[in-house]
């Protein structure tokens, strides 16, 4: 298998993780299996499954190299970077472990967005 094979299908398993570990964490708040010690923002919690369960069919994307993918990734990484800037600056009453795990959604999907900007770009046939 080719380096930017295997570089590829690295962000795919990234954004497979994430995705799993959003839908499951999220899921488990919304139907109370698990509570928290600091106030959780419903929209917030739905607003991560959804994502991660668009993450989950990213993964799949990015792993038969969809043509879209690209665009898909640059939707969720900008989508999660403005859901970052809001949870900052203008809502006082989120909590600090909720700042800290889109900072974490940020970094991880600006590393598939890197590693997936890696992978050359494929040739296209020639017309005579």
């Amino acid at each position: 298998m080719k380096l930017h094979h295997k570089i590829t299908k690295t962000a795919a398993i990234l954004a497979l993780l994430i995705g799993i570990m959003s839908v499951f964490a999220g899921t488990k708040v919304l139907i109370g299996v698990e509570g928290k010690s600091y106030t959780v923002l419903n929209c917030l919690v739905v607003y991560n499954v959804v994502f991660g369960v668009i993450s989950i069919l990213t993964s799949v994307l990015i792993w038969i190299n969809h043509n879209w993918f690209k665009k898909i990734i640059i939707f969720i990484l900008s989508a999660h970077f403005l859901v970052l800037l809001y949870l900052q600056f203008f809502n006082d009453s989120v909590a600090k472990e909720s700042i800290k795990a889109m900072i974490f959604r940020v970094s991880i999907w600006s590393l598939i967005l890197v590693l997936t900007l890696l992978q050359p770009k494929s040739k296209s046939p020639k017309l005579e």
